[in-house]
């Protein structure tokens, strides 16, 4: 079965860190771009960050929302078929499921949802 699962979630303090995993199972991540999305209680899912597909020289271009610009870095790890969110300075406006999912096409109003393959999600709380 073709699925992407996240993990790394979990319950952090303000200021906090936490890297998330977005790993394929039965889809070779480094053929597609791959964002990360995530969705409060109450609230509409949102684009978080969004890697290209991977060039034949350097990394993928990246995306990211401006409210984690500076603090969370997308990247790949095509050996481990593996996808990261590594999430720094941490704050609780970040608490949601996260979500990864193929296809991601960033564009001038932000990081609409996709329509490839998604994830289940992983929960990511941040205490004040």
């Amino acid at each position: 079965q073709v699925q992407l699962v996240e993990s790394g979630g979990g319950l952090v303090q303000s200021g906090g860190s936490l890297r998330l995993s977005c790993a394929g199972s039965r889809v070779t991540l480094e053929y597609y771009a791959i964002g990360w999305f995530r969705q409060a209680p109450g609230k509409e899912r949102e684009g978080v960050a969004c890697i290209s597909i991977t060039h034949r020289i350097g990394d993928g271009a990246t995306y990211y929302v401006d409210s984690v610009k500076g603090r969370f870095t997308i990247s790949r790890d095509n050996a481990k078929n593996v996808v990261y969110l590594q999430m720094d300075s941490l704050k609780p406006e970040d608490t949601a499921v996260y979500f990864c999912a193929t296809d991601c096409a960033p564009t001038d109003q932000g990081l609409p949802a996709t329509a490839g393959i998604w994830g289940r999600g992983t929960q990511v709380t941040v205490s004040s």
